[in-house]
């Protein structure tokens, strides 16, 4: 009786220690994220996954080969009037204020419009937007598939000409070849802000 006594409590002194430690590996990640990223989902989050696109120069590419250093990741298409455009310049912006530091980004631009985006298109547009932009098309499919691996939302608006847009939310995702997604950013924020939060990240690595 009493060597089951002791085995008893040792056993909820072993299950106390554990979540305690537990509590404060939680709290410690919990307070390192957001001292990079306040108000922000940082850390491991569901976001991001694996597809198979077609990049700007033609050539079937994973999210492998293109998640191969720090990357910003924006979903959007080149038909946008005014959004897209000025997503993707602050993007830009800001790759060129962490190039400034010695901090090395990709900015990637994912088309939801593969039908009008096409290879060719997609690069006209990002040569335009910033040097070192690479975007991303493919099927119907393909699209839609990295689309639910990043949880965004677009929808093409109905229209009797080519000349349609398309809804879609407006999210830029940071991500790393070793954490996979760690950060995001809205519309609202600066290239200031998003150039500080990603160097705030990345030395933590």
């Amino acid at each position: 009786m009493k060597k089951n006594y002791l085995m008893l409590s040792a056993g909820i002194i072993i299950l106390v220690i554990l979540a305690f430690n537990g509590v404060i590996f939680y709290k410690k990640y919990v307070n390192e994220a957001s001292l990079c990223s306040p108000g922000n989902i940082s850390g491991n989050a569901n976001i991001g996954g694996n597809f198979n696109l077609v990049d700007e120069n033609e050539q079937l590419v994973s999210n492998t080969d293109v998640i191969d250093e720090p990357v910003l990741v924006y979903f959007g298409y080149t038909f946008c009037p005014d959004i897209c455009p000025i997503d993707v310049m602050r993007n830009a912006e800001a790759t060129e204020l962490l190039f400034a530091k010695g901090i090395r980004i990709k900015p990637i631009f994912i088309t939801i419009d593969p039908e009008r985006d096409t290879p060719k298109v997609l690069k006209e547009f990002t040569d335009l937007m910033h040097p070192e932009m690479l975007g991303l098309t493919g099927s119907l499919k393909q699209i839609k598939a990295a689309s639910i691996a990043y949880r965004t939302y677009y929808k093409k608006q109905v229209s009797e000409d080519e000349y349609y847009l398309v809804d879609h939310s407006t999210f830029t995702y940071f991500l790393t070849p070793q954490k996979g997604f760690v950060d995001f950013f809205r519309r609202e924020d600066s290239p200031e802000k998003i150039a500080e939060t990603i160097s705030c990240h990345l030395k933590k690595t």
